[in-house]
Parts: structure tokens; C-alpha cells; sequence
């Protein structure tokens, strides 16, 4: 009988002995644990309040369409005012798909900790059967038969602290399995709100996308209304007139003041920049039809003989627009005529023009490498469709783009 309980107090020594060496890991889990469920609370209630603000942000386009209004008997002001317009809904989409990407990188990250949690919670649960099992199987009877195989009062205490370090150890298992089980949950939560947040970002920039399409389908229609109109024919052309005076008069104010930065170059001995004759790179990439080429051509609305100064590249909203060569960024800037527009100084007389641009991504004084995105197609200004139009000048005027195009 001596003999049996000798074992049973040795295995039960071991067990303690083993049990003992994860006290500390157990303690440290539940108050990672405990900080990470308050990060899970803190992380849901954010993506909830994006979801709720992705709602209230979306743009109304028959409250913008009614503010605009007053605007169409000026035409000018009208396609101002709308482009300002697309300019912020662009924005937003951009916006969107950063909080799109930023959103699937969070998912990913919750769905790794969620199943980290889950792991944890597991294998606490089958060491806290074997414990169970272990207690079961033995109960009270062991921990009175340990006490009263005591040989002195000293042995007696020991064991009495050991008995009351084990039912310590239970209970911060325990503590720590249900902290497990919590965290499970919060991810679970967590993770769900994540992609509500998610699905709402997709739902908003569809809408912002089919805001951006109405309001360009408006401007399409009111800018071909107007010069459609056998009434306004006269003034149509005659606007039309102006506006090709007022593209060239800024671009001419651009070249001498390039004319003049170059005389400060020589002055000072200072090298300016030459164009060394390569090709040009295509400037609207994967996109080679040509909606109105470069040249004298009848007017499709106005219906009378008119210069087109450059070549017109059909290409859908947002697609990059390239610089054609290296060179020197003139103007980033905008006109009701030309939109948002570009200016490229190449050298040696050399200039390149990009039109119609939803965003530009380059600023006056930038030096750019043939290649390198400067913006994306759009259809700012005087524009009833999305395209990069493309020109180029030679020494202040207009020459063909096939010229240096392949």
C-alpha cells in the first residue's frame, strides 16, 4: 500500500512538474489575448463607421445636375463647374480603391489571426480534457489520501500548498481558455465587419463610377445640343473660333516663356535642353484607335471645314497617358477648352500637348523620361467623350504627330 501510494505521489509530482512549466505561457496568452480582443473591438468599430461614412459620402447626381443648372445657358461655365466636379469624383474613386486595397490587406491579416486563435483555443481545450479526465478519475480522494500520507507536519503544509498551487493553475487555465474563446469571437466579429466595410467600399465606387459616366453623358449631350443647334450654328462656330484662339494664345505665352529661359541659359552659359531625334513613345498605351487624326476635316456637329491641330486617341477614362519623349514639364494646368492639359518641353523648338486629361500626376518644372506617366485620359473641357488628344508644335506651330509617331 506504502509502495502504491509512493508512485502515485511520484506521478502526480510529474504531472504537477509539467503542468507547472506552462503557468507562465498561459498567463502571458490571456493578456496578449485580452489586448488583442480590445484591437478586434477597436478595428470593428472603425470599419463599421467607414462603412457608414462610405453611405453618407456617395455623390447624389440629380442634387449636382440641379446645382448646375443655372449654369448651361453659359456653356463655358457649365463644362468649368462639371469638370470640377468629375475632378472630385475621380478623386474619390482613387480614394476608394486605396481603401479597397488597404481593406483586403486587413482581411487577410484577421483571417490569419482568427485561425492563430482558433489553433490556441484548440489546444487548450485538449490539454484542459486531459486535466479534467485526470481530475475525474481521481477527485478529492488523491488530494486527501496525499495530505494524509504526510509523515510531519512541514510535509503536511508543503503538500497542502501544492494541492492549493494546482487548483491556481486549473483556474488560470481555465481563464485563460474562455480569453481564447473570446478572442475567437471578437475575430470572428471583427473580420465580418471587415468585409461589410469592404462590400461597401465595391458598392460605393460602382456608384461613384456611374456618377462619373452620367455626368460625363450630360456634358456629352449639352456641349452637342448646343453646337448642334441650326440657331446657335453661327455662335457655335464662332465659339469654336475662340477656343482654338484662346488654346493657342496660352500655348503661345508658354513658348515665350520658354524663349526667354533659354535666353537666361545662354546667358549664363548653362546647357538647355535638346531634343537628339528619337521616336516618340506612343502616348495613350494599348489604345491605337484614332477617333479624329490630325488635319483639315469637316466638323462633325458644326458641319464646316475645320483645322484639327492633333491626333485624337480613343481610350477609356482613367487609362495612363504617357510622355511622349523626355523633356520638361511647361504646364500642368486647366482650361474650359483644353481641360486638364499638359505642356512638354523636348528642345530644340519642341513641344508636345496632352488634352482632356481627368488627373494629372505631373506639376510645371518636372523633368519627365519618355514613357513615364503624367496623368489619365478623361474628357475635361471641350470634350463630348473620353480621349487623349494629342499634339505637337515645332517651333510655335502646329505639325503633324505622325511625324515622329511610328
Amino acid at each position: 500500500m506504502i509502495r502504491q501510494r509512493g508512485a502515485r505521489f511520484i506521478v502526480l509530482m510529474m504531472v504537477f512538474y509539467v503542468l507547472a512549466a506552462h503557468v507562465p505561457l498561459f498567463v502571458h496568452a490571456a493578456t496578449l489575448t485580452n489586448d488583442k480582443i480590445k484591437q478586434s473591438e477597436e478595428s470593428k468599430k472603425q470599419a463599421e463607421e467607414e462603412k457608414k461614412a462610405l453611405k453618407n459620402n456617395l455623390t447624389d447626381v440629380k442634387s449636382l445636375l440641379a446645382d448646375l443648372e443655372t449654369s448651361k445657358n453659359d456653356l463655358e461655365n457649365y463644362i468649368q463647374e462639371l469638370d470640377g466636379q468629375l475632378d472630385a469624383i475621380n478623386k474619390k474613386i482613387d480614394d476608394l480603391n486605396r481603401l479597397i486595397t488597404d481593406k483586403e490587406f486587413e482581411i487577410q491579416t484577421t483571417e490569419t489571426e482568427l485561425e492563430e486563435a482558433k489553433h490556441i483555443a484548440d489546444t487548450q481545450y485538449e490539454t484542459m480534457k486531459k486535466r479534467i479526465k485526470f481530475v475525474y478519475e481521481h477527485g478529492e480522494s488523491s488530494k486527501i489520501e496525499m495530505l494524509l500520507s504526510s509523515k510531519s507536519f512541514v510535509d503536511f503544509l508543503n503538500k497542502a500548498e501544492f494541492i492549493t498551487r494546482m487548483s491556481a493553475y486549473d483556474k488560470r487555465m481555465l481563464d485563460s481558455f474562455i480569453d481564447s474563446k473570446n478572442m475567437v469571437a471578437a475575430k470572428e466579429e471583427e473580420l465580418l465587419a471587415q468585409k461589410e466595410s469592404l462590400e461597401e467600399a465595391k458598392l460605393a465606387i460602382q456608384n461613384e463610377q456611374d456618377a462619373l459616366e452620367t455626368l460625363m453623358a450630360d456634358k456629352e449631350k449639352e456641349i452637342t445640343v448646343f453646337e448642334g443647334d441650326i440657331n446657335n450654328k453661327e455662335a457655335a462656330i464662332a465659339e469654336y473660333e475662340a477656343m482654338i484662339a484662346e488654346q493657342d494664345q496660352i500655348i503661345k505665352d508658354l513658348e515665350a516663356a520658354i524663349l526667354e529661359e533659354k535666353k537666361r541659359l545662354l546667358a549664363e552659359n548653362k546647357k538647355a535642353i535638346v531634343y537628339d531625334g528619337g521616336q516618340f513613345k506612343w502616348p495613350a498605351p494599348s489604345y491605337t484607335r484614332i477617333s479624329d487624326d490630325y488635319g483639315h476635316r469637316i466638323h462633325p456637329i458644326l458641319g464646316t471645314d475645320q483645322f484639327h491641330n492633333g491626333v485624337d486617341m480613343a481610350a477609356p477614362s482613367g487609362s495612363p497617358i504617357l510622355a511622349a519623349y523626355d523633356g520638361e514639364v511647361i504646364a500642368a494646368s486647366y482650361s474650359p477648352t483644353m481641360g486638364n492639359y499638359i505642356m512638354i518641353d523636348h528642345g530644340d523648338g519642341l513641344i508636345t500637348i496632352y488634352m482632356h486629361a481627368s488627373s494629372v500626376s505631373v506639376s510645371s518644372g518636372t523633368m519627365v523620361a519618355r514613357g513615364e506617366q503624367i496623368g489619365c485620359v478623361g474628357s475635361t473641357g471641350r470634350s463630348t467623350g473620353p480621349h487623349l488628344h494629342f499634339s505637337v508644335r515645332e517651333n510655335g506651330s502646329y505639325v503633324s504627330p505622325w511625324n515622329y509617331l511610328s
